[in-house]
């Protein structure tokens, strides 16, 4: 008989979380490590991820400053954590940001800077990883889509949002099916709008926060734990046969 609740330990690997700082992030790294991992926990800010690896405390968890939009700082930490575990077993992409501008007034640069965070980073990690992950025929890869990479449509005009989130699908598409020979699994998750740092200013405004509740069939906002949940499934060996899959995590946005 299978033991199913085995399944989703994660005893002894290792994992990356990116942007775990806060948020999401945060919340993936104590959900990883309370699952038995070994967490890098990696942010632009050091002392948020400092924070953070000091909440899971004991030899559960290591801070690392990282830049996800500039690849030889990718390659380099992706290199020191594993020369210090002398393995990658898991690769959470976590970092992003978000820029709600109409297409004609949105600059150049705006654009440039939510491909680099929300897409280019995403690959340079997963890159990175890969070349880990490859000799040791395993490895599980998630990343954090949104239900704006699964719509088109929403409050207001984010079309560099739309367009990254919409990208990482069809990036985990491509990586589930080149890697799935080699034993690595690629899969993402697209949560709806989540009660973090990151959207209270948003929330602050009662016809956003009421437009969210009237459009989500289950009538509430997501918590950070609830993705965090959905991601540590995907990482597991509970979600063997899964690849090239993209989950939504919100109360039936996409659904409607």
């Amino acid at each position: 008989m299978t033991d199913f609740l085995a399944q989703c330990r994660l005893d002894d690997r290792v994992a990356i979380v990116t942007g775990a700082g806060s948020g999401l992030g945060r919340a993936t790294a104590h959900a990883l490590a309370q699952a038995g991992a070994i967490v890098a926990v990696t942010d632009i800010d050091g002392e948020a991820a400092g924070t953070v690896a000091d909440e899971i405390g004991g030899n559960s968890a290591t801070a690392h400053i990282l830049d996800i939009t500039k690849d030889d700082e990718v390659d380099s930490t992706v290199e020191d954590i594993f020369d210090r575990y002398g393995r990658i077993d898991i690769l959470v992409n976590n970092a992003g940001i978000g820029l709600r501008l109409p297409t004609v007034d949105m600059d150049t640069e705006s654009w440039h800077r939510v491909m680099d965070i929300n897409l280019n980073g995403h690959f340079y990690c997963a890159r990175a990883v890969g070349r880990r992950m490859l000799p040791a025929q395993s490895g599980a890869i998630v990343m954090v889509s949104s239900i704006m990479g699964l719509t088109g449509g929403g409050m207001y005009p984010n079309p560099s949002y739309h367009t990254t989130k919409g990208a990482i699908v069809n990036l985990v598409r491509s990586l589930g099916v080149e890697w799935a020979p080699d034993g690595i699994r690629v899969n993402a998750v697209a949560p709806t709008y989540v009660r973090t740092n990151l959207t209270e200013k948003m929330l602050e405004d009662g016809k956003t926060h009421q437009y969210i509740l009237d459009n989500t069939p289950m009538g509430r906002l997501g918590e950070p734990d609830e993705i965090a949940a959905a991601i540590l499934f995907l990482a597991s060996d509970a979600a063997s046969l899964i690849t090239g899959h993209t989950l939504p995590v919100d109360g039936g946005w996409v659904a409607r």
